[in-house]
C-alpha cells in the first residue's frame, strides 16, 4: 500500500489530503510552519523543515514513504529542489502538484521582474500607495524604499509590526473575493500591486480587481525549477498513485 508524504501548505494540498483521507490512505501533510494557524486536516500532520536534502533522504527512508507528493507554494523553490532531490536519492515516487501560471489579460498592466530584489529595484521614484500582496516572509525587505505606504495583507499577525515607516495592516485568511479586494484596494486609495505569479483561483482576486481599476501590477516570476512530473488537479495525482501502486505491485515491491 502506498505510504505518501504530501508537502503542503497550499489549498491544493488540502484538497488532496481530503481525497486520501476519503480513500483511507496512509498520508502525512507536513506544514513548513510559516503559518501560526494551520488549517485543520484530516490526515496526519507534521510541521517544520527537514534539515536540507539529507534530513528529507532520511525521513523518506525511516518513514518508509513511498510516494512523495509536492504541493507547496509555487515560490517554495528551495523546498522544491530538495524534494526532486531526496525523491531520487531515496528511489520514492515523485510527482508535483501545481498550479498553472496567471497569463496577462487584455486591460491587465504588468511589469515582470525576476525576483522580490527586482521587485524592490522597480519600486524606485516618487511616494506610491502599494498593495504588497506578497505574504509577510520579504516584507523586510521592502524597508529599502521607505517612501511608500504599504498596505500589507497577512494570514496571522505578526509578533512585531513591520520594519516599513508607512503601512497599514489587513490580517485576512483567503481566498478572496474580486469584490472584496476591489473594496480594500480602494478603502485605501492603492495606485499599483506587487504580486508573485501565484496562479490558481485563490489568490487572483487582487489581479482581477488591479484589472478593473487600471492599476499597474508589479509580477513577480516564478522561479525555475529542475525536470520533474508536474500535475494540475489533485483527481490526476490520485489516478498517479493508483497506476504508480499497481506497477510497484507488479514488480513485487
Amino acid at each position: 500500500m502506498p505510504n505518501i508524504l504530501l508537502l503542503g501548505g497550499t489549498s491544493q494540498a488540502s484538497a488532496l489530503a481530503r481525497l486520501l483521507a476519503q480513500r483511507g490512505m496512509a498520508a502525512t501533510l507536513s506544514y513548513a510552519g510559516r503559518t501560526d494557524t494551520p488549517l485543520a486536516q484530516p490526515i496526519a500532520v507534521r510541521i517544520g523543515g527537514f534539515g536540507g536534502v539529507e534530513g528529507l533522504v532520511a525521513y523518506l527512508r525511516a518513514e518508509r514513504i513511498t510516494h512523495l507528493v509536492d504541493a507547496t507554494h509555487p515560490f517554495a523553490a528551495t523546498m522544491s529542489m530538495h524534494a526532486v532531490e531526496a525523491a531520487r536519492r531515496a528511489g520514492v515516487a515523485h510527482v508535483a502538484l501545481t498550479r498553472p501560471a496567471w497569463r496577462a489579460q487584455p486591460g491587465d498592466r504588468w511589469t515582470h521582474v525576476a525576483d522580490i530584489a527586482g521587485a524592490v529595484a522597480a519600486l524606485a521614484g516618487p511616494p506610491r500607495r502599494v498593495m504588497l500582496a506578497l505574504g509577510r516572509m520579504h516584507v523586510e525587505a521592502f524597508a529599502a524604499q521607505p517612501q511608500h505606504h504599504y498596505l500589507l495583507r497577512f494570514v496571522d499577525a505578526p509578533a512585531m509590526p513591520p520594519a516599513l515607516p508607512h503601512h497599514s495592516l489587513v490580517v485576512d485568511r483567503g481566498p478572496f473575493s474580486v469584490e472584496g479586494d476591489l473594496r480594500l484596494m480602494q478603502m485605501h486609495d492603492i495606485d499599483m500591486v506587487v504580486s508573485k505569479n501565484a496562479g490558481g483561483t485563490g489568490a487572483e482576486a487582487k489581479i482581477i480587481a488591479a484589472r478593473q481599476l487600471g492599476l499597474p501590477v508589479l509580477m513577480i516570476d516564478r522561479p525555475i525549477m529542475p525536470v520533474r512530473t508536474e500535475m494540475h488537479a489533485p483527481e490526476a495525482v490520485l489516478r498517479w498513485l493508483d497506476h504508480a501502486g499497481r506497477s510497484s505491485a507488479d514488480r513485487g515491491v
